[in-house]
Order: structure tokens, then C-alpha cells, then sequence
């Protein structure tokens, strides 16, 4: 979803909408805003038909990800949408198309590397902090204590 936005954000200040309220409602979910919100970004989203294809298509994806599909049907799903994403959100359609079957896993178990991700980014900042651990028992107990209750 990351590069989907940034995708947006592009075409956003590309169509000449620079206000702030219009990026944060481009960004969030449909579903999590509320009825005053939805009205602004009605008007914001009739500055631009680029954008409005766009947005409408970030919230297909994002759709295809919390309805619950086999893999076949994820599979299937996210082609018909990379074949329309390819003119609106060229940079992120091609990360899906280099990265498709990785992707599609996510509907096997429905979980991504989100966590890992995250542990390893608190690993390699604990790995800076320390300057070079001398020791490695001084290292592993600091990532111990860093992830202990």
C-alpha cells in the first residue's frame, strides 16, 4: 500500500491539489472516513478524473486484499486489476508484476512479512546504536532485552 500512495501522491500534486486535509483523505481508507470526510473528498476528487480513476483503483486493491479469496481467485483478481493499474499507477503495477507470486502467497495464510520486517529494522538500529558491538554476548543480550516483556 506504501507505493500505491505514493503513486497517488504523485498524481495529487501533479493535478495541482496541494492542500494537506486533500492528501490525508486520498491516503486513508474509504471505509475509515466519516460522512463530512467522504463530502471533501468527493469535491477534491472532482478536480481530477486522473485521480479519481487512481483513488478508486487503490481502493479495489486494497478491496481484493480484505475480502477472503483462494489463491486462484486472488491470483485472478489482481491481474484484471494490474491490466487497468498499468496507465494510472505504472511504479507500483510493476513492483506487483516483479514481485506477483510472492504476493498472491498472502492469500494462502493471510499473513505478510510486516512483523519480521519490523524486527529486523529494530535489530539493525539497536546494530547502529551500539556502534560495533566488540562483543557479541553484549549484542545478543541488548536485542534480547529489547524484545523481553
Amino acid at each position: 500500500m506504501k507505493v500505491v500512495n505514493q503513486d497517488l501522491n504523485k498524481l495529487r500534486r501533479a493535478a495541482g491539489i496541494t492542500d494537506r486535509q486533500s492528501k490525508y483523505l486520498l491516503l486513508s481508507n474509504r471505509v475509515n472516513l466519516n460522512p463530512e470526510q467522504i463530502d471533501k473528498l468527493e469535491l477534491t476528487l472532482k478536480k481530477s478524473e486522473c485521480l479519481r480513476i487512481a483513488y478508486e483503483m487503490k481502493e479495489k486493491f486494497r478491496e481484493i486484499y480484505e475480502t477472503h479469496l483462494t489463491v486462484k481467485k486472488g491470483q485472478k483478481k489482481l491481474k484484471q486489476w494490474l491490466n487497468h493499474a498499468q496507465v494510472f499507477l505504472r511504479e507500483f503495477a510493476s513492483t506487483i508484476e516483479n514481485h506477483f507470486e510472492g504476493i498472491c502467497n498472502y492469500f494462502i495464510h493471510r499473513t505478510t512479512s510486516g512483523v519480521m520486517s519490523g524486527i529486523n529494522n529494530r535489530i539493525k538500529l539497536i546494530m547502529r546504536q551500539g556502534y560495533g558491538f566488540s562483543n557479541l554476548n553484549n549484542f545478543k543480550n541488548r536485542v534480547l532485552a529489547c524484545f523481553s516483556d
